[in-house]
């Protein structure tokens, strides 16, 4: 159709204006006219000292001889440029995802059925708290920005503003609710709370998890991938 020649110009319609009244890309219409040609068309680009059997061959080796369980596909690259064999990562990664070969990663729970089926709110104030942070901008420059919120009631009960967000900021304004809440800050003072927070490095680190044992609150990390989980 584009190759016609309009009766009005004598000029052929063209695929750019076919393609647009048609309401599909041009990319569309090339994929599927070399499609029924038979013709395997291979990657551009030069093939490199190697073809790609040599070079499955090759990976395969070295994950033989590697001690671990499993490589990642920058690592197997780097081993192989050590050993004389150039090529680029982007191959690598290619002919190991196409036979398998890449590193087994922890997948995501499937969606469906939640982790926390349940409720993160509670019936009562003071049972659990959520604590987490964020970055602000102010006019002397960035600042994290922690607070605690209590699951019940919504309430802020307590916020700290840093410099830093390191684990011992990221403490200050758990010990403010401690000391609003629960009159005195010392051993076992908020037993039986639960203190919801992300896996975050400030929040598993091994001070503030210690701290809140000391206060006897109980950690409650969030579930991984499901923030709504949290705060």
């Amino acid at each position: 159709m584009s190759r016609r020649a309009s009766p009005s110009t004598d000029q052929a319609y063209g695929l750019q204006r076919v393609s647009r009244l048609w309401g599909v890309s041009r990319a569309t219409v090339y994929r599927h006219r070399h499609r029924g040609d038979g013709v395997k068309h291979k990657r551009p680009g030069p093939l490199g000292a190697m073809t790609d059997e040599e070079l499955v061959e090759a990976i395969r080796q070295l994950l033989t001889d590697s001690p671990f369980h499993g490589e990642g596909y920058r690592k197997l690259w780097a081993r192989l440029r050590f050993a004389g064999l150039r090529t680029s990562r982007r191959r690598v990664l290619r002919l190991m995802r196409e036979h398998g070969l890449l590193a087994p990663q922890r997948a995501g729970r499937p969606r469906g059925s939640r982790a926390h089926e349940g409720r993160i709110t509670t019936d009562q104030v003071d049972l659990m708290w959520g604590t987490d942070l964020t970055s602000v901008m102010t006019g002397e420059g960035q600042a994290a920005m922690f607070v605690t919120v209590d699951h019940c009631s919504a309430e802020c009960v307590g916020i700290h503003a840093s410099r830093s967000a390191d684990r011992f900021e990221a403490l200050e304004p758990v010990r403010q609710a401690v000391r609003e809440r629960f009159g005195a800050f010392a051993k076992d003072t908020a037993r039986g709370l639960a203190l919801r927070h992300d896996h975050g490095s400030q929040y598993v680190s091994h001070h503030f998890q210690s701290e809140i044992r000391f206060l006897g609150i109980e950690s409650s990390p969030a579930f991984i991938r499901e923030p709504e989980g949290k705060a």
